[in-house]
């Protein structure tokens, strides 16, 4: 869902955005990702709206990942 900001704030966080995006910690992360992407890619799995689990070390439904498996986020 996209956020409904005005100009300004857009601009605002296009920045912030782009500023954390390029932090080497974010750039392992991302470069880790691809490789375990590609990889599952070359094996024949289908990635198609999925993400990589990194407590199962596989790749399951985002809503299953990004929803702790129906436990939610907050404790």
């Amino acid at each position: 869902m996209k956020q409904k900001l005005s100009i300004k704030a857009r601009k605002a966080k296009a920045k912030r955005d782009k500023l954390f995006a390029m932090t080497l910690g974010r750039k392992a992360k991302k470069a880790e990702n691809q490789r375990l992407r590609r990889k599952a890619k070359k094996k024949g799995i289908s990635l198609i709206k999925k993400d990589y689990d990194h407590t199962k070390k596989k790749f399951v439904s985002v809503k299953k990942n990004r929803g702790n498996y129906g436990k939610g986020t907050k404790k």
